[in-house]
């Protein structure tokens, strides 16, 4: 009897073993970050879940972590700002209430917080503007794929912080394309963006601002260049004068292959800006007032020294400005030690044009084909070579064109003075009958009109 007994006890034991370590190893432990960002920022929010697959029974739950905080014995650990005392690896295992079950602990996962707040990158297209073309923003953050919405706005300049504000632009607020596009855009304007997401959403911080430029004269306001020219030597002095209805201005440049960097002129003489060149290289230069008027923007080409001895290569002495269509211009070609110079090539798009003793191109009616590239070369020694641009204009009159309305006066003239006369006959033929008369004048009329 007590064999059998202790057989029964036995198998009992072996029974139970197996089912428990049937049930152990069915339930798995599994850990989850919501949402499941490849990176998360300093003050994001972040949840951090631990679910037990393959039973429906209540658990308790048990963290390890090596993070600074440990989370609460609970299924779900929400981290509402996020830091750097979160960083580690979490695991976690459930212990069935109902019973000392227990799954084995779950597969680490790796939390990792970031201390630098992304900044995201503005580009614009194009960004010399032709005057009501469509310009397209993109809004491009360091993981592009992770959830982000875009926040649009446009750069008000603030002359007290030297700096900008910003203005959401219509249908700027959370979009979900990186992209915007603005339609007939006229004038020279500067733009920001930037990204959230999340349910308590995270912003990141605003882009830096990107300019569109327009060369566009007829703006609100206008900068003026002194000496009149796109290209400078080294060590020239030039004058930029901003022009408007507005008392307060700064001169802004963005040197090319920096456009991350703007310079705003120390230098401010009321609404002008002197300084002397230092650096070669190509420049934009426009001018911004307080009131958020922006001038028409220029180019401004330094020129470098020609060779090791600090000999200067010749300089084009072409219009800041755009030329309006049917005017004439004249281009010419300048040493820093000597103002004319003869038996000068000219290029226009790397194509010479003219080879001869006169020292200037004179164009004596520009049209629109005379756009582009221009140069010069003396004695083998080449300028850089700077854009013409042709603005075209167009004259619309309403109603009809104005060359024509001078015949379509002589026309209705005519026409009111043959109607008198058929009128006059009318009437002289129609005496004896007044009423007949009547009658048929008011049919010529209901026929003419």
């Amino acid at each position: 009897m007590m064999g059998h007994s202790l057989l029964c006890k036995m198998g009992f034991f072996l029974l139970t073993t197996v089912i428990y370590g049937y049930a152990e190893a069915s339930n798995r432990s599994i850990v989850t970050l919501y949402p499941n960002w490849s990176e998360i920022y300093r003050g994001e929010t972040i949840t951090v879940r631990c679910e037990i697959h393959g039973g429906d029974t209540e658990w308790d739950y048990e963290w390890e972590t090596n993070s600074t905080i440990k989370p609460p014995n609970q299924n779900e650990y929400k981290i509402i700002s996020s830091s750097s005392n979160n960083n580690g690896n979490y695991r976690c295992k459930g212990r069935m209430k109902s019973s000392q079950n227990k799954t084995e602990w779950s597969d680490s996962v790796t939390l990792t917080v970031s201390n630098n707040k992304p900044r995201p990158v503005l580009t614009v297209s194009p960004s010399w503007l032709s005057p009501g073309a469509s310009v397209t923003l993109n809004c491009q953050v360091e993981h592009p794929s992770a959830g982000w919405s875009f926040y649009w706005y446009k750069a008000v300049p603030d002359l007290i912080e030297k700096s900008y504000s910003y203005e959401l632009l219509p249908d700027g607020r959370r979009t979900v394309d990186n992209s915007y596009i603005i339609h007939g855009q006229t004038h020279t304007a500067g733009y920001v963006c930037r990204a959230g997401r999340g349910d308590a959403e995270y912003h990141t911080d605003h882009s830096q601002p990107k300019f569109v430029w327009s060369a566009d004269v007829h703006s609100a306001a206008s900068l003026t260049v002194s000496p009149d020219r796109v290209q400078h030597f080294i060590s020239d002095s030039v004058s930029l004068t901003c022009e408007g209805n507005f008392t307060e201005w700064r001169v802004v440049t963005v040197p090319q292959g920096d456009p991350s960097y703007y310079y705003k002129c120390e230098r401010m003489n009321g609404s002008t800006c002197n300084f002397k060149t230092s650096k070669s290289g190509t420049a934009v230069y426009w001018c911004e007032s307080g009131s958020g008027e922006f001038s028409s923007a220029v180019n401004i080409t330094v020129q470098n020294y020609f060779n090791f001895y600090k000999l200067y290569g010749p300089i084009l002495v072409s219009p800041v400005h755009p030329v309006t269509e049917g005017a004439s211009v004249s281009l010419s070609c300048s040493l820093k030690t000597q103002k004319i110079l003869s038996n000068v090539f000219f290029y226009h798009n790397d194509k010479l044009i003219q080879n001869d003793t006169r020292g200037e191109l004179n164009i004596s009616a520009v049209s629109k084909s005379d756009e582009g590239f221009y140069k010069c070369q003396y004695s083998g020694r080449e300028s850089a070579q700077s854009w013409m641009s042709v603005k075209v204009i167009t004259v619309t009159v309403s109603g009809a064109d104005s060359s024509s309305s001078p015949v379509w006066l002589m026309v209705g003239l005519v026409c009111g003075v043959s109607l008198i006369i058929i009128l006059l006959l009318l009437l002289y033929r129609c005496r004896q009958s007044k009423y007949s008369c009547f009658t048929r004048l008011v049919k010529y009329f209901l026929l003419l009109f």
